[in-house]
């Protein structure tokens, strides 16, 4: 049965149901990394040992503490970016060929902005 609340910006028919599954599993996410980001925050301002030795085994935990960090910063970025795509009701279409991204890929990689096809070329094209 049609029902109308199911056609995207484009008009095309997707399934509400299936972006209200991803939008939980992202806000779940978001909230995930959220903590993990205030724990990292601690550690890192945690405080430092007087022996030497001690002092650099802390800066390397700090440096893979801070990389942690900005992974996770950046994941928080992407899932933003698909809330708000959710929320604009543009979510799933490809920002670089605006073709609709299959339901697929977007259940394994919920905050893909870009179609199978148009990711493989920006990586080649960023790589290169």
């Amino acid at each position: 049965m049609f029902n109308p609340e199911w056609v995207n910006h484009r008009g095309l028919l997707v399934e509400k149901q299936a972006y209200t599954e991803i939008q939980e599993l992202l806000m779940a996410k978001r909230e995930e990394l959220a903590n993990r980001l205030e724990r990292i925050k601690g550690n890192l301002i945690g405080g430092h040992s007087a022996d030497a030795q001690e002092q650099a085994q802390e800066l390397e935990n700090a440096e893979v503490a801070d990389a942690l960090g900005n992974e996770a910063r950046l994941e928080l970025s992407k899932i933003a970016r698909a809330l708000e795509q959710i929320k604009n009701d543009t979510y799933g279409t490809c920002v670089s060929c605006e073709e609709e991204i299959p339901s697929e890929r977007l259940k394994a990689y919920p905050f893909a902005d870009r179609c199978i096809r148009c990711a493989t070329a920006e990586e080649i094209r960023t790589a290169g």
